[in-house]
């Protein structure tokens, strides 16, 4: 038997993207966002949400994913704060597509051939069909955020 597995699929520029939905506490319509003096250009800057303080990052630039242009649709996915060693840590997307389950068998890793800067951050590519009736794909990068978050935070 195959195993399940539940992401939460967004949009960034012209790509889809996953993360596990166990590691993401929320998603937040984008608000205002006060940069932080000398932050890496990954660090947005931090907002206030619900009277907590919250981290904001770009994914774009932190994984290094072509940059979009603001829009309407933008919004935040806000992490669990074991993901980021306690620290309250949102991720900006251009959309949130849905909250899907995944099979193992429509999840293919990465060439060997690759670097590993590439694979480290990405657990694999999620084959996705748009439309039953059809064959064609979609390919949806499956993003190792906790890796991407040890790196940054320590």
């Amino acid at each position: 038997m195959s195993k399940l597995t539940d992401v939460v699929e967004f949009r960034i520029a012209d790509g889809y993207y996953a993360i596990d939905v166990q590691i993401a506490r929320e998603i937040v319509e984008m608000m205002k966002i006060t940069p932080i003096p000398r932050a890496p250009d990954y660090i947005t800057g931090v907002t206030n949400l619900r009277g907590e303080v919250t981290n904001i990052i770009n994914l774009s630039k932190l994984i290094g994913l072509p940059e979009s242009v603001a829009s309407e649709t933008q919004k935040f996915i806000v992490l669990m704060p074991e993901v980021a060693q306690g620290s309250n840590v949102g991720i900006i997307v251009d959309d949130v597509c849905s909250v899907m389950q995944v099979d193992e068998k429509d999840v293919e890793a990465l060439g060997e051939g690759l670097s590993s800067d590439v694979t480290e951050y990405v657990k694999g590519i999620i084959k996705m069909k748009d439309d039953p009736s059809s064959n064609s794909m979609r390919l949806i990068i499956w993003i190792d955020m906790q890796r991407v978050l040890s790196q940054i935070i320590s």
